[in-house]
């Protein structure tokens, strides 16, 4: 991810946490078998972002105020190496909170394999809510087994921010920007970069985090196919189109247009490159500091914007079996996908809740905040990253192949795909 994003995790293993830490848990060790309308106290954790952390005081404050006698006691999520080996350590510890609102869709196989949450079909009319909030992408957030272990809550679909100011200095038009296919945006980047208005025309991380591939490759290739990393256990980036993608990033690494080398910093912020592909949160982030302007993800070959789909950046909201009160929880957890909520959280993070056809549903928010509208468009064509067992050594088996032939240019793309097509195609099996 940017240097700007909270960073995940090369590996979800499991491993013992202080006792303090892991004390600060579920709401005392509940069995699996709680009952759904059981109520009372519940602990509740979300992400320690400034603006969620001020929705989520409110949303809980307002919850207690209404129920008393099912008081939800909330926090941030405790520190350590991440948010994901915190939440796995809890599980195995038996101490996770009732709810976390901030639960990766790429760790939902994980902690479901660690017996670490409860599927929200238990619940009467869940898999109706779920599916009637979310509309169809709801499809994507479903486990093998066909249950809900996770509410789709908040989506940061990601799109090409690019520097206006830079655009001009080369010579662009910085108000029609051409970079809706690859030899365009490729001629666009040379421009950027011989002009000397740009160290860079784009810097994405070039590590070889499994996650780093959200925010270079995933997002074209999205936008390119429509499909996820792995379909009915099939890795599907090998194609004609995934091989496209990867030439693509291959041509702007091997001209010097993205360096390959790591910038401790965000790129685009700093003025080091003119582009970068990152989600609304960044609006706010980069306010007035920049001139900005905001363009789907190109494709080989010319689509309209509405056609455009993109890597969705989800986060969702997980319930955990340790949890006693789950009557409760599920109340709670509706309480906070309302519309209502969901329109506040919308006006206080500029985050997407994950509802269909956001713009009339909120027509109001987005006739005054109109620079959301095209985030809020493109959250209707998002694709998430695939629901499978062994999700993250996938990704890490991918990334290795894509660093390796695209990012360092050592030997031919579409080989190096094939070749961890084949190893992905077994990790998906055999698992």
């Amino acid at each position: 991810m940017t240097a700007m994003k909270r960073p995940l995790i090369a590996a979800f293993s499991v491993f013992t946490l202080s006792a303090s830490l892991v004390a600060c848990g579920g709401d005392s060790p509940g069995s699996s078998d709680s009952s759904t309308d059981a109520r009372g106290p519940i602990t509740v954790w979300y992400s320690n972002n400034p603006q969620e952390v001020t929705w989520g005081k409110r949303m809980v404050g307002a919850w207690n105020a209404a129920n008393p006698d099912q008081k939800v006691t909330a926090q941030e999520i405790p520190a350590g190496k991440s948010s994901e080996e915190v939440i796995g350590a809890a599980i195995a510890a038996g101490n996770a909170p009732c709810l976390i609102l901030n639960t990766a869709p790429v760790a939902i196989p994980q902690f479901q394999k660690q017996g670490g949450l409860i599927p929200l079909d238990d619940f009467p009319g869940g898999k109706e809510y779920v599916e009637s909030r979310t509309g169809e992408k709801a499809a994507q957030y479903q486990s093998p087994d066909g249950k809900y272990y996770q509410m789709p809550w908040k989506s940061n679909p990601v799109m090409v921010f690019y520097n206006k100011e830079m655009f001009a200095k080369a010579g662009l038009d910085p108000e029609n920007p051409k970079l809706s296919t690859y030899a365009e945006f490729l001629d666009t980047s040379r421009k950027l970069v011989k002009s000397g208005g740009a160290e860079a025309a784009i810097w994405p991380a070039p590590s070889s985090e499994f996650f780093q591939s959200w925010f270079d490759f995933y997002p074209l290739f999205a936008a390119q196919t429509g499909k996820q990393l792995v379909e009915d256990g099939k890795a599907q980036f090998a194609s004609a189109d995934g091989v496209k993608v990867g030439e693509f990033w291959k041509t702007l690494y091997g001209e010097g247009l993205s360096p390959n080398e790591m910038y401790n910093g965000d790129s685009f912020a700093d003025g080091k490159a003119a582009m970068s592909i990152v989600g609304p949160w960044a609006i706010s982030v980069y306010g007035e500091k920049i001139d900005w302007g905001v363009v789907p993800v190109p494709t080989a070959e010319d689509k309209p914007a509405e056609q455009v789909s993109t890597f969705s950046d989800e986060k969702s909201i997980g319930m955990y079996s340790s949890c006693k009160n789950r009557g409760t929880a599920w109340d709670v957890l509706k309480f906070a996908t309302s519309k209502e909520e969901d329109g506040k959280l919308l006006h206080e993070t500029g985050q997407m809740p994950m509802r269909a056809d956001l713009p009339a549903t909120y027509p109001d928010y987005f006739a005054a905040n109109k620079e959301y509208t095209l985030f809020a468009e493109q959250a209707d064509r998002t694709v998430e990253v695939p629901n499978v067992t062994g999700s993250v050594e996938i990704w890490q088996e991918f990334r290795d192949a894509y660093t390796k032939s695209v990012i360092f240019g050592k030997g031919g793309v579409d080989a190096s795909f094939k070749d961890a097509a084949g190893a992905v195609d077994k990790l998906a099996g055999n698992r």
